[in-house]
């Protein structure tokens, strides 16, 4: 199947664990599947060439105003163009299927896919957070038009169903990793031998960093590291290394950092919040707090610090859920299902959501 991925705000290119991440991982398991993936986001560095190759599918970098990062509110006047460059390439060659990530997306998506009559699926990826008076309008338009929606966590679905799409056209396909490259086997990040927690996720307010901290008042011999700047080609080097992973943000949209040291077999210590109540399993893979509970953050960290038992049923069985439930390859799986499904016409027919 000849899929086109739209990602204006957010290169698969990038090392970030956000929307960036999700889509790489997404593509990287569908070109692995067989499909043919071209990915279009736009030019922020005039040095980035027009096209590059990245696990299997192209990244096409679109330009559409001047070549830096631009805020919502500067990108609005740029979108015709990036809708005008991507009529251009689908009629020289139309995709069977066009994936919509993030408002901006759908809009130049639906512009530009509707002169060819192709299907396009939206992911919404967060709801009116910028300061564009336009936005609301064009995440109407997509949510009147879109052949098929698909969320990355159940929270996200009942969010889209208070805006008003139809809980049959709505499949969760949630964020994926790379067991195969996030594993408990290979070469760990050297340590002092102190028990260590490692913080995973964005660095960003509402990190419940007071929290972290007073946990680690009340333990001796623990240290604190941050994944937040450390490398993809890293991550798992650190992760490994981890007796705890904590991620205690207020939102969550991904839980691609969680994913990752889950993948790893590290436990995990998590706010529910977003993604993160879909992935973290209470009592099974780690614990989940609830956001700004810095007392029971605290506690839940201490507790687990003193059951060395605890932590290795705990990561093992994080390892285990990551792999039947959020490798790359699987939700690539789900991905092509619903695109089969709208390619098809059958895009009437009742979503399947997959089992938790």
């Amino acid at each position: 199947m000849r899929i086109a991925m739209v990602s204006v705000q957010a290169s698969p290119l990038t090392e970030n664990t956000g929307q960036g991440a999700h889509v790489a991982e997404l593509c990287a398991g569908l070109s692995s599947a067989g499909h043919e993936l071209t990915v279009y986001t736009r030019r922020e560095d005039f040095t980035s060439p027009d096209r590059v190759g990245a696990e299997g599918y192209d990244v096409v970098h679109v330009s559409a105003g001047p070549a830096r990062v631009l805020a919502e509110k500067e990108l609005w006047a740029h979108l015709g163009d990036f809708a005008e460059f991507l009529t251009g390439q689908w009629q020289q060659r139309r995709p069977d299927v066009v994936h919509a990530h993030h408002w901006t997306s759908g809009l130049v998506s639906m512009i530009s896919a509707h002169h060819r009559q192709i299907p396009v699926v939206h992911s919404y990826h967060g709801f009116g957070e910028s300061d564009v008076e336009q936005r609301r309008g064009a995440e109407a338009l997509v949510a009147r038009r879109a052949a098929w929606f698909t969320a990355t966590s159940s929270a996200e679905v009942e969010r889209l169903c208070q805006l008003g799409v139809r809980r049959a056209k709505v499949s969760v396909i949630p964020s994926g990793v790379n067991p195969a490259f996030f594993s408990p086997d290979g070469p760990t990040e050297f340590h002092d031998g102190r028990m260590r927690i490692v913080v995973v996720g964005e660095p960003g307010p509402g990190t419940s960093s007071a929290a972290i901290g007073a946990a680690l008042s009340t333990v001796d011999n623990v240290e604190l590291v941050s994944t937040g700047a450390v490398p993809r080609a890293r991550r798992a080097m650190v992760l490994r290394s981890a007796d705890i992973a904590v991620c205690a943000p207020d939102a969550e949209k991904y839980g691609i950092a969680v994913l990752e040291a889950m993948a790893c077999g590290v436990p995990v210590v998590a706010t529910s919040v977003g993604a993160l109540s879909d992935i973290v399993v209470p009592e099974v893979t780690g614990l989940l707090v609830q956001p700004r509970d810095a007392r029971r953050l605290a506690r839940s960290l201490t507790t687990l610090l003193a059951d060395e038992t605890r932590r290795e049923q705990f990561g093992i069985a994080a390892r285990d859920r990551v792999l039947g439930r959020y490798s790359r390859h699987r939700l690539a799986k789900e991905a092509a299902g619903v695109y089969e499904r709208v390619s098809t016409g059958l895009g009437s027919a009742r979503a399947v959501t997959p089992a938790p």
